[in-house]
């Protein structure tokens, strides 16, 4: 039977550094409770937000293990680290990546599926390669915009979720129409949409699809949480709501993921304030003021929703 993914919150995993570079699993088992407690239903874990593509095959690994060993069965996690080029390398990450307990599917990469741009029949016979290499594994697909977003077809989405080995689908594309027509294609499937786009996933969910999967978890999932629970018995105040989150959002383009960490750091879930993805010493006294606002507001938000 397909792993049924818990519809909800899911936060992009960030990874803390200890002081000499390598993955601090305190760090990791803290941010993973502080996930649990603000209502998150499941974890994406060595994705982006994870700086998968500057992890090792063993970091990645490590990583994920760390992941389902502090949430020990609490809520559901998801994993990637599809980053390699050559298949060889891919289908060892998969194996080895499923190995580890407590992981419900594993999520690949859309670009890694068509490298070379070549078209639609190459991305689907990379995909049914795997899916059949592998009929043990349940499958998500991501569409990371890095190195480049590559985004899936409607016609892949209508011919692959009937057959229940597509579970997940982390939806960037950023366009609320499209991803309607998406849960259309998918409806009555094994395989859920989860919104990665925060202007955009309310939309999507009044529409059907499963929650939230993007890099703002990291900040305020409880506000997603509270539009996700409230958008049938209050709806206007979820609007209202999911229109502050649209606008918080903003700060995703100011050093990520540096700013989330020095946001845990404020939310007492410390860790280092660096990144191999990007330099945190660019993370100056205005970009902090911009968090310490944003959890300002963030409260302020709670306040009004009675949720602190």
């Amino acid at each position: 039977m397909a792993f049924s993914i818990a519809p909800g919150v899911w936060p992009v995993m960030i990874t803390p550094w200890t002081d000499d570079n390598k993955p601090d699993f305190k760090a990791i088992e803290g941010l993973c409770n502080w996930y649990i407690e603000k209502g998150c239903t499941g974890i994406f874990a060595v994705c982006q937000s994870s700086e998968m593509a500057y992890l090792t095959e063993q970091e990645k690994l490590d990583i994920a293990k760390a992941v389902t060993e502090a949430v020990d069965g609490r809520i559901q996690v998801v994993a990637s680290g599809h980053t390699a080029d050559d298949k060889a390398t891919q289908f060892r990450e998969i194996e080895n990546m499923m190995k580890i307990p407590g992981i419900g599917a594993y999520v690949l990469v859309s670009n890694r599926l068509d490298q070379k741009h070549e078209g639609e029949a190459v991305f689907e016979a990379n995909a049914r390669e795997i899916f059949e290499k592998f009929p043990e594994i349940d499958f998500g697909i991501y569409e990371c915009p890095m190195p480049w977003k590559r985004l899936v077809s409607l016609d892949f989405l209508k011919s692959v979720a009937p057959e229940g080995r597509m579970v997940f689908l982390k939806d960037t594309c950023c366009d609320y129409e499209l991803i309607r027509e998406r849960l259309k294609a998918v409806e009555g499937t094994p395989l859920k949409i989860f919104n990665a786009n925060a202007q955009s996933w309310f939309d999507s969910y009044q529409h059907g699809s499963a929650g939230y999967n993007g890099v703002m978890a990291n900040f305020h999932p409880d506000l997603y949480k509270w539009c996700f629970d409230h958008k049938d018995d209050q709806p206007e105040k979820a609007r209202l709501v999911a229109d502050f989150l649209t606008a918080a959002a903003m700060i995703e383009m100011r050093i990520y993921p540096c700013n989330a960490k020095y946001h845990q750091n404020l939310v007492d879930v410390p860790m280092n304030v660096f990144a191999r993805s990007a330099d945190c010493t660019k993370l100056d006294k205005n970009a902090k003021g911009e968090v310490e606002s944003l959890i300002n507001l963030e409260n302020y938000v709670r306040k009004q929703l009675g949720i602190i």
